[in-house]
């Protein structure tokens, strides 16, 4: 039987990973525990990343990867006004980090505080990562208020920039509450900043 080849190997390592670190943090979760859960022998693992810092800045890369991608079919090719995408997308938001379990949830709420701190390497992936996200958010805004769907909006690229970072802090709050009060109050705030009518 021939050995899978390297590439596969080291993303089956990532998808192994990430439920895993997005249930415990970076800082709390050993290679071992990683290792084990994708059956690699740890000796290995260096021939895939160089070290424990070089395997998180490729984790959050393909997070952001994976997550550019959601965004291109979530903002662009989904149906509907440039209005509709972009109230799907929070709305998926709000539904995804109320719900049981890894899947969905937001690796810059779990990971940004504490490997800002530990790593500037991966701290750049997140900023790149995150300075993406608000770049796709204001091209749709930017979008809504060519083709109508949005008015009054006088800087998209800022109201992108306040309405990720109120996601990401209503999205922390949820966890630290384990209620959805603070999504809910998210969404009312971004109808309000993109000068929709209160939700009925």
């Amino acid at each position: 039987m021939n050995a899978a080849p390297a590439v596969e190997v080291r993303q089956h390592i990532l998808d192994t990973a990430m439920p895993i670190l997005l249930g415990k943090g970076f800082s709390a979760v050993g290679l071992n525990e990683i290792l084990a859960a994708a059956g690699v022998p740890k000796g290995s693992f260096y021939h895939y990343f160089g070290s424990k810092e070089a395997f998180g800045e490729a984790l959050l890369t393909f997070y952001f990867t994976e997550y550019a991608e959601r965004l291109e079919a979530q903002l662009v090719r989904a149906p509907g006004t440039a209005r509709e995408r972009l109230m799907r997308y929070f709305e998926e938001w709000r539904a995804m980090q109320c719900a049981d379990g890894p899947d969905g949830k937001c690796l810059a709420v779990k990971l940004g505080a504490e490997v800002s701190d530990l790593s500037e390497p991966m701290r750049v992936v997140l900023r790149r990562g995150t300075d993406e996200i608000i770049g796709r958010i204001a091209a749709c805004i930017e979008e809504g208020l060519a083709d109508g769907s949005l008015e009054g909006v006088r800087n998209a690229s800022g109201t992108a920039g306040t309405l990720y970072e109120l996601w990401l802090g209503a999205t922390l709050m949820e966890k630290i509450r384990r209620d959805r009060s603070p999504l809910d109050s998210a969404m009312a705030t971004t109808r309000a900043l993109l000068n929709l009518p209160p939700a009925t």
